[in-house]
């Protein structure tokens, strides 16, 4: 089959690989027919090297259809149009009965001391490989995919409960926004414009959102944000407080991590460290401070007293400093982690399913591009070339000439 494989930084190729084939009882095989590019995939392109290796498949928000299933398998069956959550859990274990799928104990990565394992995302958890590929090897397949309708709707109604929406339904779960409250939104990105619709949907009476890019402001406006444009804001907690009394919004999203604007200190770290091998980068990445933090001390200073700060960006270095006595100052909550995808099914399904689309799934993805074309794909996202915010790739689709 094809797939899309990480060869060094910055450097993605689309090659044949072995077809994944059933290997436990427990296991399923679906052929995609859609699958995203994720900000979080950037990181692997460019500054999360020494944790791949050449020849990884990359790829964690996928979506098709079953082809095959294992003996243990009684809820699936060929045919079925399903959406594949980007973490892969047991949903019998403690910490998933508790509702903690990103980190069930079953397929926890314990040798890297990490949560539960990622379809395409490194050594760190678990390198299984991922879903920019042709077909998908899905392991506790009894649990994790998620069957929707084969209703004749585009695939992008429902692909984006892979992460997307899940991952911006708990940023605003987490980020607890009082009724009729104020919440900011820090990075319009696929998963900061969808933190910023779900926090309006849910109640929010105001959503506040910052990004410099002219296409995401356009696309945030237009679902009902305030926004302001960090590329002609010197100071954006300043500016967040003139709107909001002095006092600062009573919930910030951050949903940049570690690539955020305006740290080159950090900024010359990670690409130094993404440009060491393995066995160098690895321990330099684990002992050091290597995120870009503009984005997280930006919700510290903006985010009102007694305000909470929900973390949905991913950050990746182990003794990032912090301005503690700041966060001490002004009693603060801080919630995050990797979005515990099944958690939050039962309360996004029925709303990407809606005819009416109140989440505005429809109106994210700017293009669809053939798998052929992920290296390209990959490159215009990160340079935020042709008003890219959202990539889809089609495995049936021809490459571009």
């Amino acid at each position: 089959m094809r797939a899309l494989t990480w060869q060094g930084h910055e450097d993605v190729r689309v090659e044949d690989v072995p077809d994944p084939s059933i290997v436990e009882p427990t296991d399923a095989i679906v052929r995609i027919t859609s699958t995203a590019v994720c900000g979080s995939d950037l990181h692997l392109y460019g500054v999360m090297g020494a944790f791949v290796e050449p020849g990884d498949v990359l790829g964690h928000e996928p979506m098709g259809v079953v082809e095959e299933v294992g003996a243990d398998v009684t809820n699936l069956r060929p045919g079925d149009r399903v959406v594949v959550p980007f973490n892969i859990s047991c949903g019998a274990c403690w910490m998933c009965r508790r509702g903690l799928q990103s980190q069930c104990e079953t397929t926890q990565t314990r040798s890297q001391g990490t949560g539960a394992a990622l379809f395409g995302y490194t050594t760190l958890y678990g390198q299984v490989a991922g879903g920019q590929a042709e077909l998908l090897r899905v392991p506790h397949a009894g649990y994790g995919p998620v069957v929707v309708p084969d209703d004749g709707e585009p695939d992008e109604r429902y692909l984006y409960l892979s992460d997307v929406v899940p991952t911006a339904w708990q940023a605003v779960e987490y980020a607890d926004v009082p009724p009729d409250g104020t919440v900011l939104v820090l990075g319009l990105g696929p998963i900061g414009q969808m933190a910023a619709r779900v926090a309006r949907h849910r109640g929010a009476a105001r959503v506040i959102a910052v990004d410099g890019v002219a296409e995401r402001l356009a696309m945030a406006r237009r679902h009902g944000a305030e926004v302001i444009d960090a590329s002609v804001v010197d100071d954006v907690g300043a500016a967040v407080r003139e709107l909001t009394e002095g006092r600062g919004p009573d919930s910030v999203i951050d949903a940049v991590g570690m690539e955020a604007h305006g740290s080159p200190v950090a900024q010359a770290v990670q690409r130094g460290a993404a440009h060491l091998p393995g066995a160098v980068g690895r321990p330099m990445t684990r002992a050091a401070g290597v995120d870009r933090l503009a984005a997280l001390r930006t919700a510290i200073d903006a985010v009102r007293r007694g305000g909470t700060v929900s973390v949905a960006g991913v950050y990746g270095g182990a003794v990032d400093p912090l301005p503690m006595m700041q966060m001490f100052d002004k009693q603060l909550t801080f919630r995050m982690g990797q979005a515990n995808v099944r958690r939050w099914i039962d309360d996004v399904l029925p709303l990407v399913s809606d005819a009416a689309d109140p989440l505005g799934v429809l109106d994210l993805r700017t293009h669809r591009m053939a798998l052929e074309d992920a290296p390209r794909a990959y490159e215009m996202f990160q340079k935020k070339q042709d008003g890219c915010i959202k990539v889809v790739l089609d495995p049936s689709l021809e490459e571009a000439s």
